[in-house]
């Protein structure tokens, strides 16, 4: 059984321990409590964010209907600069950048892509922007421009898709075999289920033989 003594220097060393480690314990359980309480108070923040931009994203869908460009890059800018960061901003640009495209107003469309290209986190919303961007170029005989856009790199599941825009390119460019090669190897990339297919291969029986 322990006597007072031995109690009461335990009491002491317990004191002089405290005194050495006493405050950076209670700083680290301080610090823990304040990350804990952080972390909820970032998720909580992250789902009000993600909640605000789906609402807006809904917003922009009613103003789609009204088919006026203007409108509905107001609607767009409102995600674009309040929530770049969601996957729902990126959307937005290209709602945006198509109804620039059906407008007429290109200089406006493409840099609705090009903001797509800087900012979305999903590669395939790249490729869709790089592939939209290119027709545009297309249409205002840009060719080198157009392809150069292309090139840039895409995901395996639109390679039918970019073999086929660098043909049509190409034939523009009065590239007659070029584009032959490059619709054929878009058919190849395609799948024969694929509606674009039996497209590609008219695009391709309209050039005739090679020479």
């Amino acid at each position: 059984m322990a006597t007072y003594h031995e109690d009461q220097e335990r009491i002491e060393g317990l004191k002089a321990w405290w005194g050495q480690y006493g405050t950076m314990i209670t700083i680290v359980l301080a610090v823990a409590l304040a990350t804990v309480g952080a972390n909820k108070a970032w998720n909580y923040y992250q789902l009000q964010q993600s909640q605000q931009a789906a609402d807006l994203y809904e917003l922009l869908k009613q103003v789609q209907t009204s088919e006026d460009a203007a409108k509905i890059n107001d609607a767009a800018q409102l995600l674009m600069e309040g929530y770049a960061s969601s996957g729902y901003a990126s959307r937005a640009a290209l709602i945006a950048a198509l109804a620039d495209i059906q407008a007429g107003n290109y200089p406006r469309a493409i840099k609705n892509l090009q903001w797509v290209i800087d900012h979305a986190k999903e590669t395939e919303l790249h490729d869709v922007a790089r592939l939209r961007m290119s027709g545009i170029l297309l249409d205002e005989g840009k060719y080198d421009e157009a392809m150069r856009i292309l090139n840039a790199g895409h995901g395996e599941a639109f390679a039918g898709l970019y073999l086929d825009r660098k043909g049509d390119i190409q034939v523009a460019a009065q590239k007659i075999s070029e584009a032959r090669l490059s619709y054929q190897a878009a058919i190849d990339k395609l799948s024969k289920s694929n509606n674009y297919y039996n497209i590609v291969q008219m695009k391709l029986d309209a050039l005739g033989e090679s020479e």
